[in-house]
């Protein structure tokens, strides 16, 4: 029986471009949307841009534009990227549109009116230049915790520390640089903890990974709490119907833009939108997202989908994030790669292809190991799949006129890369796509093995047998055909134009059961080449050079025209800070700090420690014996691992990528630095 099934991916953020991070979720998405359709399912595939909240209204600001502007630029950027890389949305659309705002007072005004909407007046930071309140993250300021300095509102980079805002010492707006002020609104919040019977229940259905079950089990054992889904203005978004001057929360309306960009679909193709969306629906609803966003997804967005009386998600299926080369993605290292960056370099399917043979159905994070990356595609995609093909199709082509024979030559090998279908269909349909790839590799290889065996070459030459020779490779062409069939969902363009080669229609899963005898093929092209190191390096030195800065430059002082380095100070400011050479006499790891090692500096007689963030960039025992420059007149700040008693200072964009300053040769511990 045909299944209707509705597909979603997380929603990109619309203030800035797609990178290979971003794509892991939308080729694992695509991969299996485009199976489910193989099968002849009704599989429908949406998305949108999330284009609300305060990020997109400062950004706006900064590039001297409107909201509006800004997300329709961003849109189209982020259309034209997956494009590129073969993603097949039904429908990409955005969350600023009138369906959004429909469905989110809808669903607000059955929420409220059921009673699961409360007001209670809180306690925020408020930006009184601005004249706005501020997110946890648009606030800066000293650690609590261990006294490190620019440090975000609700965690800590430098220790780990998690707070509220109005812990941070001596807070920052980090719009205007102004000290916020503690100013009472009145907010909105959704009644989670109304629904807690309904979400363990849901949770234990099967709609979650095991491991996102264990963890909403965590959050259930906390107590579920009342969600704030309201914002203040000035908000880019929708404004609440019943409370003029707030606005809906923009983690509210994201969720929401699945069933927005879905009714778009529907009035543009004749499709019955409640037969997905009703509460009573047969149909399936299958979310793909990050783990990052298991909370939204799993407990906010299936209680408002029931308190509305909508149905909620068949499964929310979660995966981990993506590293480069065993490591987070750099841009000193060139490994943060944008999509469009990738796409000016290599195929997309190769990605398309890698990601496949390294997902599965749990929330491991996943590394793009470069090398590996080469190695596999060369390897799987042109050593064993497309050669298949080329072994055979040239004596076809010469010898027969590209008449396959109305035969084949092992018609039981036929049977079975045929019955592994179901098989390898039951692999997609659960996600465990690196172990389908295994399997179809698998049959490539024995495929590749029988025309080993079989010796194709050495009958042509003999001349002796030309209807076996014809079997022969009519028998690899039909191995080939099946294998594109079941990678079709991973490696689209490939596939159509295998189809091409073969002169065939549209292929489905099904089609793979007859051979195909009796036919005339085309001539055989290339159907993917081998992936070339120079071009992976062009990538990786492109993204490093992306990372220079835009606009127009000055070529003699380096700076942007109208834009300034950083604020200016006088030469007072400057001269108060006191600058020392210092000897590290000793440098050790710090137990439970990602980033700090503890340095004991040598200022000619004076001895101090500092707490220094270096650990990416230096290993301790190269440290000792070093000179370098310290600020001598800071004062000492307790953190939670002792007192670090200076800083020393060091260039760079961080992480790996950090220099300590060292002196010319004949400076000594303890001489001022000018």
């Amino acid at each position: 029986m045909t299944r209707k099934i509705l597909v979603t991916s997380a929603l990109p953020y619309a203030n800035g471009p797609i990178h290979l991070g971003h794509l892991v979720e939308y080729i694992q998405t695509d991969i299996w949307a485009r199976f489910q359709r193989l099968r002849g399912n009704e599989c429908y595939y949406v998305c949108a841009d999330d284009a609300h909240g305060t990020p997109i209204m400062l950004k706006a600001r900064e590039q001297g534009t409107t909201p509006e502007e800004l997300i329709e630029r961003m849109g189209a950027a982020h259309q034209r990227d997956f494009a590129g890389f073969g993603i097949a949305f039904d429908n990409y659309y955005t969350t600023h549109s009138e369906e959004n705002r429909h469905f989110c007072e809808l669903i607000y005004e059955r929420l409220r009116d059921a009673g699961h909407i409360e007001r209670r007046t809180i306690t925020q930071a408020y930006d009184e230049r601005e004249g706005m309140f501020l997110p946890d993250r648009y606030i800066k300021g000293t650690c609590p915790s261990c006294g490190a300095p620019d440090q975000h509102g609700d965690n800590c980079e430098a220790c780990g520390a998690s707070y509220s805002p109005d812990e941070l010492r001596d807070p920052v707006s980090v719009i205007s640089g102004e000290r916020p002020v503690e100013r009472e609104s009145e907010h909105y919040f959704f009644r989670l903890q109304d629904f807690e019977g309904m979400l363990r229940d849901w949770a234990a259905s099967g709609a979650l990974q095991e491991e996102m079950a264990n963890k909403l089990q965590e959050w259930f054992d906390e107590g579920l709490r009342a969600w704030d889904i309201s914002r203040d203005a000035p908000y880019f978004g929708f404004e609440i119907p019943d409370a003029p001057g707030k606005y809906f929360y923009v983690w509210l309306d994201a969720p929401i833009g699945y069933m927005a960009s879905f009714k778009d679909l529907c009035e543009r193709e004749g499709i019955d939108f409640e037969r997905f969306w009703a509460a009573d629906s047969g149909a399936e609803l299958h979310h793909f997202i990050g783990k990052d966003i298991v909370y939204f997804h799993a407990l906010f967005w299936p209680a408002m989908l029931h308190g509305a009386g909508f149905r909620r998600p068949t499964t929310v299926n979660a995966h981990g994030f993506l590293t480069v080369d065993g490591q987070k993605m750099s841009k000193s290292r060139g490994t943060f790669i944008m999509a469009e960056t990738y796409l000016r370099h290599l195929n997309p399917e190769y990605l398309r292809y890698y990601f496949a043979a390294k997902l599965g159905a749990n929330v491991h994070d996943l590394d793009l190991n470069l090398e590996d990356f080469s190695q596999r595609v060369n390897s799987d995609l042109v050593g064993k799949l497309v050669n298949i093909a080329s072994r055979c199709a040239g004596f076809i082509t010469k010898r027969f006129d590209g008449r396959l024979a109305t035969t084949l030559d092992a018609p039981e090998l036929y049977r079975k890369f045929t019955q592994a279908g179901e098989h390898i269909a039951d692999l997609y349909e659960r996600r465990e796509f690196s172990r389908m790839v295994r399997e179809v590799m698998a049959l490539a290889d024995e495929a590749n093995q029988y025309i080993d065996e079989q010796k194709p070459w050495v009958i042509a030459k003999a001349g002796d047998d030309e209807p076996r020779l014809q079997a022969i490779c009519t028998q690899g062409i039909n191995l080939f055909r099946v294998l594109a069939i079941y990678l079709k969902p991973v490696l689209p363009r490939m596939a159509s134009e295998a189809e091409a080669f073969l002169a065939l229609r549209e292929q489905r899963w099904t089609d793979a059961r007859e051979p195909l005898l009796g036919h005339t093929i085309n001539r055989f092209k290339p159907l993917m080449t081998r992936v070339e190191p120079q071009r992976i390096q062009a990538m990786i030195d492109e993204s490093r050079e992306s990372l220079a800065p835009t606009g127009s430059q000055d070529r003699t002082t380096g700076e942007l025209e109208g834009h300034p380095i950083a604020e200016e100070i006088d030469i007072d400011t400057f001269s108060a800070v006191d600058l020392r050479v210092a000897e590290i006499i000793a440098a050790d790891q710090v137990e439970g700090a990602d980033k700090l090692l503890r340095l004991t500096l040598d200022l000619g007689g004076e001895r101090r420690t500092v707490f220094a963030g270096i650990k990416a960039a230096y290993h301790p025992e190269d440290l000792v014996g070093r000179l370098t420059v310290m600020v001598a007149n800071l004062k000492p700040r307790k953190m939670r691992f002792g007192t670090s008693e200076g800083m020393v200072l060091a260039a760079g964009p961080g992480g790996e990528a950090l220099w300590l300053l060292s002196p010319d040769s004949g400076a000594r511990p303890g001489m001022r630095v000018k």
